[in-house]
C-alpha cells in the first residue's frame, strides 16, 4: 500500500508546515495533490496556473475534478504574463526556461499571499522517474535530452524546499496509486501532457491565434480517438502546429495556410515509444474534420517516427 505509507511519510516530513502544490491538471500533479491533502488537509495550498497554453476547456475540467475530490483549489489567470514573455521566442529550450521561471514567479507571488497566514516551507511537484532521467545524468553521462520544466530550470532564488513524492515512480505506477486514492478512472487514463503545455507543440513563435488553432485541432483528434475506442489503446496522442505554410485549394480559391501534424504513440513508460498504427480511414476522417472545421489549417500530416530517434514531443 504505497498510498498509506507515503501519506504517513509526508505527515512526518511536513508536520505542521504549509505546502504549496503546483497543479497542472495532469495525472501526476493531481495524484500528488490528493496524496498531500490526505496527509495534511488544509495545510495544502493547491494552485492551478492557467498559463493560456492549456487544452480546450481544460481549466473548467480541472476545477470540476478538484471539486469532486473535495480539495480546495486556487486558480490563477496568468495568460497575459506568459504570452507577453513568450512573445518573439521560438527556440524550444528558451520557451521551456521562460515558462519554468514564470511559473515559479507566479507561484512565489501566490505564496506570499498565503505566507501571511503562516509560512509556506515546501513546494510539491509531480516529477516522475523518466523526467529525472531525461533531465539529469543519473547514472553517469547519459546526455541531457531536454529540460523538463519541473525538474531543472528553477531559479536559484527560490526559497522553498521541494517535495516530489512520485520521483521514483513510472507513469503506470502513478495511475495505480491514483486509483488507490479514489481519483476517477476516466481522469487517470488521460494521456500525459507536458508542463509547458501547448508551447512545445507550437513550433516557432507563439501567439493567441496559433494557440486557438491548435486547441481546436487537438480537440477534434482526441474526440475522434474516443469515438473509435482508440483513446485508451494509445499511450499519448496530440497535434503539433507546424511553422510551415503550404498551398491548398478551398472551393475555387488558393489558400496558403498552416500544416498540422497528428502524433500518436504506444509506450509503457515514456522512455521509448513507437508510433501507433492508426487505420487510414480513421486518419482520413480526422484530417477532413480538421481542415473543414479549423480556420487556418489546410494540410494534415501523420508522424511515423519512433523514440528513439525522435522524442515523443516535437520540442
Amino acid at each position: 500500500h504505497f498510498a498509506q505509507r507515503e501519506i504517513a511519510r509526508l505527515k512526518e516530513k511536513i508536520a505542521n508546515a504549509k505546502v504549496l502544490c503546483a497543479v497542472s491538471g495532469g495525472v501526476d500533479s493531481t495524484v500528488v495533490a490528493t496524496l498531500l491533502y490526505r496527509a495534511i488537509k488544509d495545510n495544502l495550498i493547491a494552485v492551478f496556473v492557467d498559463h493560456g497554453l492549456l487544452r480546450k476547456n481544460e481549466k473548467e475540467r480541472v476545477q470540476a475534478m478538484f471539486k469532486d475530490l473535495q480539495i480546495p483549489l486556487n486558480t490563477i489567470d496568468a495568460k497575459g504574463i506568459f504570452l507577453s514573455k513568450l512573445k518573439g521566442v521560438s527556440e524550444p529550450e528558451w520557451k521551456r526556461k521562460i515558462i519554468g521561471e514564470t511559473f515559479i514567479e507566479v507561484f512565489e507571488k501566490e505564496a506570499k499571499k498565503h505566507h501571511l497566514k503562516g509560512k509556506i516551507e515546501f513546494l510539491a511537484q509531480g516529477t516522475l522517474y523518466p523526467d529525472v532521467i531525461e533531465s539529469v545524468s543519473v547514472k553517469g553521462p547519459s546526455k541531457v535530452i531536454k529540460t523538463h520544466h519541473n525538474v531543472g530550470g528553477l531559479p536559484e532564488w527560490m526559497d522553498f524546499k521541494l517535495i516530489e513524492p512520485l520521483r521514483e515512480l513510472f507513469k503506470d505506477e502513478v495511475r495505480l496509486l491514483g486509483k488507490e486514492l479514489g481519483v476517477s478512472q476516466d481522469f487517470l487514463m488521460r494521456h500525459p501532457f507536458p508542463g509547458p503545455g501547448l508551447a512545445v507543440r507550437i513550433l516557432g513563435e507563439i501567439n493567441e491565434s496559433k494557440i486557438k488553432r491548435l486547441q481546436e485541432a487537438d480537440f477534434i483528434f482526441i474526440e475522434e480517438l474516443k469515438k473509435a475506442n482508440l483513446y485508451d489503446k494509445v499511450w499519448q496522442a496530440f497535434c503539433v502546429l507546424l511553422n510551415v505554410n503550404s498551398v491548398g485549394v478551398m472551393g475555387d480559391n488558393r489558400t496558403y495556410e498552416n500544416a498540422i501534424c497528428l502524433r500518436a504513440v504506444n509506450a509503457s513508460d515514456g522512455m521509448t515509444a513507437s508510433f501507433s498504427f492508426l487505420e487510414h480511414s480513421f486518419l482520413e476522417k480526422v484530417s477532413n474534420r480538421i481542415t473543414n472545421e479549423v480556420n487556418g489549417i489546410n494540410r494534415v500530416v501523420y508522424d511515423i517516427t519512433s523514440k528513439p530517434p525522435g522524442t515523443i514531443e516535437w520540442e
